[in-house]
């Protein structure tokens, strides 16, 4: 009985825990991510070639845009040369994401966080400081490369506060 019990044990198939290796993986290129924004130094090279970003603020004028494409590596150079970024979850807590039609685990990565947004002080004004709790999500393509990326957090909020 005894062998035919480790007989049946030693034949169990290996769990698949290929998704959760993919999620490890992933998550190392969304910390990439974050902390090249942050070090203002966006790598776009992790980037798929048709990666998109959606807008999720308020009033956005269209409801995606193309993260290589050189007006949002412009627009992605204002913003950091106007604004400093320090992620105050760090290291963030990532979590696995699903597949929205299987509910599987798919390597994509969530995470809440927190970011702190400041408007450096002029000659003639003193720097002012938000602090911005975000959700955000990465999905990525078959090469490991971040094809979808979005973020959802009052923007426009903080925009308004530290512009006024």
């Amino acid at each position: 009985m005894l062998c035919l019990a480790l007989l049946f044990i030693g034949c169990k198939e290996a769990p698949d825990n290929s998704a959760n290796e993919l999620f490890i993986k992933n998550s190392e290129t969304a910390l990439k991510s974050m902390l090249d924004w942050q070090n203002e130094t966006p790598d776009y090279s992790i980037y798929a070639d048709n990666a998109i970003a959606y807008n999720t603020y308020f009033g956005a004028e269209v409801d995606s845009v193309m993260i290589q494409s050189e007006d949002t590596k412009m627009k992605d150079k204002a913003f950091l040369d106007k604004y400093d970024f320090e992620l105050l979850t760090n290291p963030p807590v990532f979590l696995p994401g699903v597949n929205a039609e299987t509910k599987l685990p798919d390597g994509s990565v969530r995470y809440y966080g927190a970011w702190k947004v400041t408007l450096p002080a002029t000659d003639s004004t003193e720097a002012k400081s938000g602090v911005l709790r975000i959700y955000e999500s990465f999905d990525f393509d078959e090469n490991g490369k971040i094809a979808i990326q979005q973020g959802y957090g009052d923007f426009s909020g903080l925009m308004m506060f530290l512009n006024e």
